[in-house]
């Protein structure tokens, strides 16, 4: 397949997007089981998708944005996504294993470290959604720090946009941190010489040496270079400040259009971005558009679903994403229109796993291929490759000395 190919990812949220979903499992307990979220990445692996990514935050579920709420006929609690991840990797394969984790309340050291580990089980498959984490209620659990409430129109108080201005910032010095890790050895660094007792060149381990505002990280990594070089690094984007953070740290970029129109003025504003900034490495910045969905056989069964579902949760969900209620084949036909105007790749959120998991992989999956615009299979080992992303060299690769990193022995 060209380079033009359309990509698909999956969005795993508990037993779906929906808060009412858990309603219709008499099983929703499973969600805290790993054989549930293995099924899950299995099905997905069926229908020949890129990579799915897994939600998780600090806080419980909440509704939309806001102070959390008491409800307790919602779903609350969840696992680990690192560790979810990490557990189905050597049960999965080709699918690419992208789990979500929280900048403001974790150390980049510690999370390089996570991602490469998850990268060596997964043989090349690995892959973070990093988000800033803003949330007071979530900051409070930490008590290290303080943030405002996500609520209202953010922008138009001065003080709360540079305080967002400001997190971004931090995690873009946080990604690059962790990239830095990622090359801090060079692919040979491990000799492994039984006549010389010499396991690793000591010259090909590199300070990260990154002294920013919010980070000052020596390094090196303490897991050797992971089986990618860089592992997929993606970020959700809702405006300019976002989309400049994918434009200068993502390989892929979430963003949320609502209708053809909208589509079109929201990749034009990433791409204003990718102007701005000086990305490293020769590998394109990828735009994928969100749309949650309600797939059926007819399309008015799908629209009395989201109703139903809507109507069990008391109010109608509030979504940044396009909430796509039809067949398989009306949603190939949005897929077709945006990836016409230049989006790389569609990320699907089920409204209900039970249901439009299967929908999208054996319905929509085998539409798209009908259209030439999906592969029939899988076409590289790794993630990057089923993107087709290079495997970068180090940054450090063409340095001469290190240090002494590691003494002899």
């Amino acid at each position: 397949m060209s380079d033009r190919s359309l990509h698909l990812a999956l969005a795993l949220s508990d037993v779906g997007w929906h808060p009412a979903a858990w309603r219709d499992l008499p099983d929703a307990e499973r969600v805290f089981e790993a054989d549930y979220w293995l099924e899950q990445v299995q099905l997905a692996q069926a229908g020949l998708l890129d990579f799915v990514t897994l939600e998780d935050r600090f806080e419980l579920q909440r509704d939309g944005y806001g102070p959390q709420t008491p409800r307790a006929d919602q779903l609350r609690g969840r696992l680990d996504a690192v560790l979810i991840a990490s557990r189905i990797a050597p049960l999965t394969h080709h699918i690419g294993l992208v789990p979500t984790i929280v900048a403001a309340h974790t150390e980049p050291f510690h999370i390089s470290k996570a991602i490469a580990t998850l990268d060596y089980v997964s043989t090349g498959r690995a892959g973070v959604r990093v988000t800033g984490g803003a949330g007071n209620d979530e900051a409070k659990l930490f008590g290290r720090r303080e943030f405002f409430e996500i609520s209202g129109d953010l922008w138009s108080d001065p003080e709360k946009a540079r305080a967002i201005e400001e997190l971004f910032d931090e995690v873009a010095d946080y990604i690059e941190v962790v990239r830095r890790l990622w090359d801090s050895w060079e692919d040979d660094a491990e000799i492994r010489d039984l006549g010389t007792g010499r396991f690793i060149d000591r010259d090909k381990l590199h300070y990260a040496d990154f002294v920013g505002r919010h980070f000052s990280v020596k390094g090196p990594s303490i897991v050797p270079r992971p089986p990618q070089g860089q592992p997929l690094v993606t970020v959700l984007g809702h405006g300019a400040v976002p989309y400049r953070l994918g434009s200068r740290q993502a390989d892929i970029t979430y963003v949320t259009p609502h209708d053809d129109d909208d589509a079109t003025k929201v990749l034009a504003e990433v791409r204003e971005q990718d102007a701005l900034v000086d990305r490293t490495g020769g590998d394109p910045h990828l735009v994928f558009a969100d749309l949650l969905v309600y797939l059926d056989d007819d399309a008015e069964a799908a629209t009395q679903r989201r109703a139903r579902l809507d109507a069990a949760d008391g109010t109608e969900l509030f979504s940044d994403a396009l909430q796509f209620a039809g067949t398989p084949e009306r949603l190939a036909d949005v897929i077709e229109r945006w990836h016409g105007l230049g989006y790389a790749g569609i990320r699907l959120r089920p409204a209900e796993n039970a249901v439009d998991l299967p929908a999208i992989t054996r319905r929509l999956v085998p539409e798209l291929q009908r259209r030439g615009l999906f592969r029939t299979a899988y076409e590289a080992d790794t993630l990057r490759g089923n993107l087709g992303l290079d495997r970068p060299d180090s940054r450090y690769a063409s340095a001469t000395g290190s240090d002494d990193l590691v003494e002899a022995r």
